[in-house]
């Protein structure tokens, strides 16, 4: 089912709807550039096991508006307040993915009342300060993105993205490939295009650097789980992309430390999209959070 929720001003967001009877209900976040069809093959397990499930399109992402402005962590917490509020949800398992974990962690701790437990995939528990160092650094990845989504879009079709997804991402389940391809803008002329603006990239890029997660970790009190990917060793990474993945390893060591209450679930030969890769065992592990909550 499909639900537009009004969020402010003249600002709707799109959100897919599991029906389910059995408490809680599950709040399912997605990542930069990405959108809430990511989540379909979690979700669908998460529905099957009696559970209502909402997953958003954050604003600017999948079917949701493109306001002008509002790309930033703490508006991008407020939309996912207001979504609870308009369906009339407390004590949500809220799961977010990367980005969409840095948010759903402000969501928690600035809204204890509506989030009952917090599930953090691939994200939420350190900055990219920390595995970036400059902002510099950090930005580039945004400059070279979008340069490579250029050469990459240029003259694709939405057939031709679709084998090479499936190329790049053989084990994924097809749901997974189809979800990935509604990050996408599609021209009149078929042309394909990165739904963010570079400017609005940016600015949610700015806000995830400025908004550490450490500032949130005292309030966050609520049960709570890591999901953390651990991917093979590759001989041909650049020294560059090695030094990022090993300071993502030792994230997870310092995570445990600063939040000793934080349940740790390592994916061991696994990619960024934990969710979209592997999502049986994701939703087993949100069920298993979901059921400890009695």
């Amino acid at each position: 089912m499909d639900l537009r929720v009004p969020v402010s001003g003249d600002t709707g967001l799109h959100v897919r709807h599991w029906q389910g009877a059995v408490s809680p209900a599950f709040l399912l976040v997605h990542g930069l550039d990405s959108n809430a069809r990511l989540w379909t093959p979690v979700a669908k397990r998460l529905s099957a096991a009696g559970h209502p499930v909402y997953a958003v399109d954050m604003r600017g992402h999948g079917d949701s508006d493109v306001p002008e402005t509002g790309y930033d962590n703490a508006t991008a917490a407020a939309d996912l307040a207001a979504v609870l509020a308009a369906v009339g949800v407390t004590g949500a398992v809220v799961a977010g993915h990367s980005w969409g974990a840095h948010v759903a962690l402000r969501l928690a701790a600035e809204r204890p009342d509506l989030v009952a437990a917090l599930a953090l995939v691939e994200g939420g528990w350190v900055g990219p300060a920390e595995i970036h160092g400059v902002w510099k650094q950090f930005s580039a990845v945004l400059d070279s993105s979008f340069s490579l989504a250029g050469r990459a879009l240029g003259g694709a079709t939405l057939d031709g993205m679709r084998t090479y997804l499936r190329t790049l991402h053989p084990d994924w389940p097809e749901d997974s490939i189809e979800a990935s391809l509604s990050s996408l803008r599609v021209g009149p002329d078929g042309s394909l295009t990165p739904r963010l603006s570079r400017a609005q990239r940016t600015a949610l890029m700015r806000s995830l650097w400025d908004d550490t997660p450490d500032r949130w970790f005292p309030a966050v009190t609520m049960p709570l789980m890591l999901l953390a990917a651990f991917p093979p060793d590759n001989e041909r990474w650049p020294p560059s992309i090695r030094t990022v993945v090993e300071r993502n390893r030792a994230s997870v060591s310092t995570a445990r430390k600063a939040l000793p209450h934080a349940q740790v679930r390592e994916y061991v030969d696994s990619d960024h999209d934990l969710h979209a890769q592997r999502p049986e065992e994701v939703a087993e592990d949100l069920l298993h959070l979901a059921r400890g909550l009695g």
